[in-house]
């Protein structure tokens, strides 16, 4: 009989409630009750995605699991946004019979890939080798995705605070309103809490509390 579990990251140290791990506990366990499945043990992790090696949760879920179990996540971001380790690890668990489910991404969830690679068995060399070339491409292009998020999220807040530092006239913490910018801001760093809050408040010159405030503005209007 298989194992499931399931697994969540986040990669922020400022704010370790936990409400930062909602949206993934919410998706886990609407997927679990929509397949009737049970998960065994529930791992989280405050920690980057950046590799394997540092996140000590995931250390101990590998440990652990055997072929046969199954492994389940909100989006391949939970997984990894390391696009060379993510492709090298997803093949070695592949390989190993563990499978991997992407809720948010289930065209390289392992069940698909399988097919997909039983397909090119059946074909000549010509078709099973380009097939197979379309799979590991297919995986490289959605992991280098969530890489490059990443990425661009990061450098566009740090653009911000550079353009910020040209700006005048504002004191630290005293908007009258949440300008556009400043909620989208809000709402990239919900879902990707790589961003800090520091960079948040210097580039929109606010307090910390302010933030906040104006963070749980947003979380209200998203409910």
């Amino acid at each position: 009989m298989c194992n499931v579990y399931s697994y969540m990251r986040i990669s922020t140290s400022e704010e370790r409630d936990l409400q930062k791990f909602t949206r993934q506990e919410s998706a886990l366990q609407r997927y679990a009750k929509e397949n009737d499945i049970e998960y065994l043990l529930e791992f989280r992790e405050d920690k980057s995605g950046k590799n394997f090696t540092e996140r000590k949760q995931w250390q101990k879920l590998e440990s652990i699991v055997q072929p046969g179990d199954m492994i389940i996540f909100k989006d391949i971001c939970r997984f990894t946004r390391e696009a060379e380790q993510g492709y090298v690890k997803y093949m070695e668990l592949l390989n190993k019979g563990v499978e991997l489910i992407f809720i948010d991404n289930q065209t390289v969830s392992t069940p698909y890939i399988k097919q997909l690679l039983n397909v090119a068995k059946e074909q000549n060399l010509v078709a099973r080798t380009s097939l197979e070339s379309t799979v590991k491409l297919l995986l490289i292009v959605e992991l280098d995705r969530a890489e490059q998020e990443r990425k661009i999220t990061v450098q566009r807040i740090k653009d911000g605070i550079e353009a910020s530092s040209k700006r005048s006239g504002r004191a630290m913490g005293k908007l009258d309103k949440m300008s556009d910018e400043l909620k989208a801001d809000i709402q990239l760093f919900i879902k990707d809490r790589s961003i800090k809050q520091i960079d948040l408040m210097q580039k929109h010159s606010i307090s910390r509390n302010t933030l906040k405030k104006y963070i749980e503005i947003v979380k209200s209007e998203n409910k």
